[in-house]
């Protein structure tokens, strides 16, 4: 997945990528608007501090899912964590590539390492509770700061 600009943050030994013209939640989630439907991954930012994913776990397709339900899950070296979904929709299909190949989460996070695509339910109503690029990045850098934080005190 291309895009034009970036926001970009780079903090130690970490540089994380926000590209605009998607929507975030809170949850490091994103979402590309695609007509009436939508595909669903997680940012640069959570692949990060995961590592390494392991695995991958799909819902099932056709799946009806609300916005803030776990619409996928997956296993890192470090953790196991849900996919929160940034929109309410039906699961319409899911990267199966994922499945053989998880390592493209990290490798991708914005492209190839997309989890879902969900035929959207109502978007309008689900906008109200995503940030734009920039609003992610505000976020995006209060995370980091407890993420240093959280380094600082291991150290």
């Amino acid at each position: 997945m291309k895009h034009e600009e970036n926001f970009q943050l780079k903090v130690l030994k970490w540089t994380f990528q926000v590209p605009k013209g998607l929507f975030y939640n809170e949850n490091d989630c994103w979402v590309k608007i695609e007509g009436h439907k939508a595909r669903v991954g997680i940012t640069d930012f959570l692949q990060s501090m995961a590592t390494d994913i392991l695995f991958v776990e799909f819902k099932d397709v056709g799946t009806e899912i609300e916005q803030l339900d776990e619409v996928a899950s997956f296993e890192s070296v470090k953790t196991v964590l849900d996919l929160i979904s940034p929109v309410s929709g039906i699961i319409v299909e899911v990267n199966e590539k994922l499945s053989e190949r998880p390592e493209l989460v990290n490798q991708d996070p914005y492209g190839e390492g997309w989890f879902t695509v969900l035929k959207l339910k109502d978007f309008e109503s689900d906008r109200e509770n995503l940030l734009d690029a920039q609003k992610y990045f505000e976020v995006l850098k209060r995370k980091v700061e407890l993420e240093k934080e959280k380094l600082g005190k291991q150290g």
